[in-house]
């Protein structure tokens, strides 16, 4: 029989197996550069380069971090302090976000970086920078930057990435120095909660907010209250994520702006996320949907014909959604909540699954991470390289079948993509039992999927030609 799971002990294995790709996620809060308005996977690169280390942070080391952020780090306020520095003829570095765009015109042919957390934009940057980090050109990279006046007008002269180094293989064989319920918990803790915290199920579904990151064109609606912290993943687990909190939410936004041929956010990105989509305002809505439909089914980005190109990138709706005293939805169907123009059926059909938010708990001061878990940076790139290991989409070919007299093809599809996702987090090395994949990744695929199901039947009378409870076997396991 195997020792209880303590936090001790999970720690002291986790600082042994992955070294110093490991970070205590208590010392990020305390070094109070989470309120420096740098997302984690950055924040935590800074922290562990200024001052490396478990436990808490001494005076000495927040006094360091605080330096180094005033020095490096511009708060909201001081962008016009930072431009007039540049006019001065001063050397100014800083932590920003960093974009290039390319400009062909008859008169213009250049590489402008685009500054816009200061407010910089149509900056020279170098050809060897952009070259180097080619990453520069898609979603943009986090990275100290510094700039200088030059004849050419303000240039980036020289640039440092936050920049992680995957080597996927490594990943999945320290895998098997864990146990599945040390290996969940490092998964949560590495996310930035503390496992402790929730139940079983309630750590499941937190999981399954990793699945878009870990397979493709796997689109997803989490519905919950507010509270549970449904965009404070995504927020910070990758500069490859997007999300969308607020503002206009438009076709040239979301595919691609037919009068620059710029190619949108789902192009650019592996994950997109429409934060409270029901706050959100969709310019020319029914544009969106047709655009959306077409992409959620076959992964091809088009509009109006102009453009076309196809896209591995996953779609990530999140809602607040009202329960009632005994914590149970309220409005029946769930979908009710969303936008009455995304509550078309067809589109509801090409969504993977719903995770059911609103059974995990609020998050409360307890629920955040107490422990050692896997760097930001290192762990999101790691999860995204999971997208390219088939093993486990092969796996869930051959495993899972529906059963029924009237089955319908998109279920199934839907039930062996999220299973995949399930095991390529659970069990990245490949190694999983019949009992394991059934309780870890198959009946958690059936439940996100019979909850679109669900909708389904419920508004429209064309699904009820089909069997209404999703049933499976499981066939063919080696």
């Amino acid at each position: 029989m195997s020792d209880p799971l303590t936090l001790e002990g999970l720690n002291q294995k986790v600082s042994q197996v992955f070294g110093r790709l490991a970070i205590d996620k208590r010392r990020l809060p305390a070094s109070q550069l989470n309120k420096r308005n740098v997302p984690a996977y950055v924040a935590e690169w800074v922290l562990d380069t200024l001052a490396p280390g478990e436990g808490a942070i001494s005076p000495d080391e927040l006094a360091k971090i605080q330096a180094w952020a005033d020095r490096f780090i511009p708060r909201p306020d001081e962008t016009k302090i930072i431009k007039n520095r540049l006019l001065n003829g001063d050397v100014v570095k800083v932590l920003t976000p960093v974009e290039v765009e390319v400009v062909l015109t008859r008169k213009v042919r250049e590489r402008a970086a685009q500054l816009k957390l200061l407010g910089l934009s149509e900056i020279h940057i170098a050809d060897g920078i952009v070259d180097q980090y080619p990453d520069l050109l898609k979603q943009g990279m986090w990275g100290v930057a510094e700039l200088m006046e030059t004849q050419e007008g303000i240039a980036l002269t020289s640039f440092r990435p936050m920049q992680a180094s995957v080597n996927l293989a490594i990943f999945q064989e320290k895998r098997k120095a864990f146990s599945l319920d040390e290996w969940r918990a490092l998964l949560l803790t590495s996310i930035g909660y503390h496992p402790w915290a929730f139940d079983e199920l309630e750590k499941t579904y937190l999981l399954c907010r990793l699945l878009p990151l870990v397979e493709k064109n796997l689109h997803l609606l989490e519905l919950a209250p507010k509270g549970t912290g449904k965009s404070y993943l995504y927020e910070n687990i990758n500069p490859r994520v997007r999300l969308l909190s607020g503002g206009n939410v438009s076709p040239a936004v979301l595919f691609v702006n037919n009068a620059s041929g710029q190619w949108g956010l789902l192009a650019r990105f592996a994950v997109v996320v429409l934060d409270e989509v029901q706050t959100l305002k969709f310019e020319k809505p029914q544009e969106v949907v047709g655009g959306l439909k077409g992409f959620l089914a076959n992964g091809r980005l088009t509009r109006g014909g102009l453009y076309e190109t196809a896209s591995d990138c996953s779609l990530v709706m999140l809602a607040n959604i009202m329960l009632d005293s005994q914590q149970r939805p309220v409005l029946s169907p769930l979908v009710r909540e969303l936008p009455s123009f995304l509550q078309e059926t067809a589109f509801i059909d090409r969504l993977r699954g719903i995770v059911p938010g609103w059974k995990v708990g609020k998050l409360s001061g307890g629920s955040f991470a107490q422990g050692i878990g896997l760097k930001s940076d290192f762990f999101g790139d790691a999860l995204l390289a999971l997208r390219e290991d088939v093993s486990a989409d092969q796996y869930a070919a051959r495993a899972i079948e529906l059963k029924g007299s009237r089955l319908y093809k998109r279920n199934e599809d839907a039930v062996r993509m999220i299973a995949s996702g399930l095991m390529k987090l659970q069990f990245p090395h490949g190694q999983v039992s019949p009992e394991e994949y059934e309780i870890y990744c198959v009946r958690p695929a059936v439940e996100l999927r019979q909850l679109v199901w669900d909708q389904l039947y419920m508004l429209d009378a064309e699904y009820r030609q089909y069997d209404d409870v999703i049933e499976y076997e499981l066939v063919g396991q080696e």
